[in-house]
């Protein structure tokens, strides 16, 4: 009997323990559910986004119809226009035509005159002196029909080239709504691209923020506790080698992280807000308190306007730039950091030498640095892209390619120039408005 009483006992034990795991298992696959149902809402929030915009493309397909709807009506205006002016043309052949026949009617009174003249001797000076006149006349009016002949073939000529150019209006016309069409099915090949690029950068931004981060920490907190608990026990070199996996897995960390900023900066949606430039380089220069200090840095700002920028970005924006100039500055002198901004307006007449073909804000962040050669002006932007050894200065290589990023979500520019030995400066231009 006791042994059948162990045996329930155990079986209620081993039921507990199930129903243990179950009950764990059950807050890990509802935890799972709500992470997958927020993932879904931020795709259906991006789907809105892209229906409305989808929805604008259409309004504005619309839009161009109805305006090749009105050139059509203007083109069959022109081509009625036409035919009243060849009809015009053909009343005035016709007056010509019957201007000749009178002037042979005349020339034929002209010829009686005479004859009558050579009757009437007394009348001979008169009617010489009319004769005269009225030669004049005649070749005055012979004069004017040969200039409304030449003015007509000139207008002919003219009609005829009117038409030609027409027709060519009207086979490029033929070929633009044809371009259209294409070019609005390239859009939707697009579209649909964009958004498995997106559905693929999201995977990526999961796995690099969840299963690529994971065995990292773990590296660093292993080789943590081999240097905290095994030091005396480790040989010189086994202590530099667990130091070096240490340095290489946070070098991995900083690496997945800024990779992780530069996508966000990829998919991250735009909202444009008016914002106090002055603001947000507090905001940053409280942030790198820190470094600032620890380099003897100062920041020089000039007066700063409000800007319509995307505020997060932004802030990031400015970090990247004065992190890089903490980065290189010269070791034998304080870094002196200079940030400016200028309202540009655009002036059509002078174009070449603006920056933007529209009204915009000039943003320079300027620095006593290192600097750089002018011939790398261009490579400083592009991903991973390092002037430097390694083992020289920190980073990546991808803090200025996120600023390009960032100035481009902007619908910007940035620039750098630069000597070596002698600074850099960055120059950023962005709209005063933003669509």
């Amino acid at each position: 009997m006791s042994k059948k009483l162990l045996t329930a006992t155990k079986n209620n034990d081993s039921q507990t323990e199930d129903q243990t795991n179950y009950a764990e298992e059950l807050i890990i696959a509802n935890k799972e559910l709500a992470f997958q149902n927020e993932e879904k809402e931020k795709r259906a929030a991006e789907l809105i986004i892209a229906n409305k915009e989808l929805a604008f493309q259409n309004k504005e397909k619309e839009k161009r119809a109805a305006e090749l709807v009105i050139a059509n009506k203007e083109l069959a205006l022109q081509i009625i226009e036409k035919e009243k002016r060849a009809a015009e043309l053909i009343i005035a052949n016709k007056e010509l035509a019957f201007q000749n026949e009178e002037k042979e009617k005349r020339a034929a009174e002209l010829i009686i005159a005479n004859k009558e003249l050579a009757f009437q001797n007394k009348e001979k000076e008169k009617r010489a002196a009319e004769l005269v006149i009225a030669n004049k006349e005649l070749a005055l009016q012979i004069i004017e029909k040969e200039k409304r002949a030449a003015e007509l073939i000139i207008a002919n000529k003219e009609l005829a080239f009117q038409n030609e150019e027409k027709e060519k209006r009207a086979a490029e016309l033929i070929i633009a709504n044809k371009e259209l069409a294409f070019q609005n099915k390239e859009k939707e090949k697009r579209a649909a691209e964009l958004l498995i690029a997106n559905k693929e950068l999201e995977s990526f931004t999961f796995i690099s923020s969840h299963d690529l981060q994971e065995p990292l920490r773990k590296i660093q907190a292993f080789s943590g506790r081999i240097l905290d608990e095994e030091y005396d026990n480790l040989s010189p070199k086994g202590k530099h080698y667990v130091e070096r996996t240490r340095l290489s897995a946070l070098h991995m960390q900083t690496l997945i992280n800024d990779l992780l900023a530069y996508s966000r900066t990829t998919v991250a949606q735009r909202k444009f807000e008016i914002s106090d430039l002055n603001k947000i380089v507090q905001d940053v220069m409280a942030s790198l308190k820190e470094q600032l200090q620890e380099k003897g840095a100062t920041i020089e700002v000039h007066k700063l306007s409000d800007v319509n920028i995307i505020p997060f970005q932004f802030r990031q924006l400015l970090q990247n730039l004065i992190n890089n100039s903490l980065k290189f500055c010269k070791p034998d002198l304080k870094c002196h950091i200079t940030i400016k901004c200028d309202f540009i307006k655009y002036d059509a007449l002078n174009a070449k030498k603006f920056a933007l073909k529209l009204d915009y804000h000039h943003i320079s962040i300027a620095d006593n640095g290192i600097g750089f050669e002018p011939e790398f002006k261009y490579k400083i932007f592009e991903i991973f892209q390092r002037l430097h050894e390694k083992g020289n200065y920190e980073g990546t290589g991808i803090g200025l390619t996120i600023a390009r990023k960032i100035v481009e979500n902007h619908n910007g520019i940035i620039t750098a120039s630069g000597k070596l030995n002698k600074g850099a400066i960055f120059n950023i231009y962005i709209p005063a408005e933003q669509k």
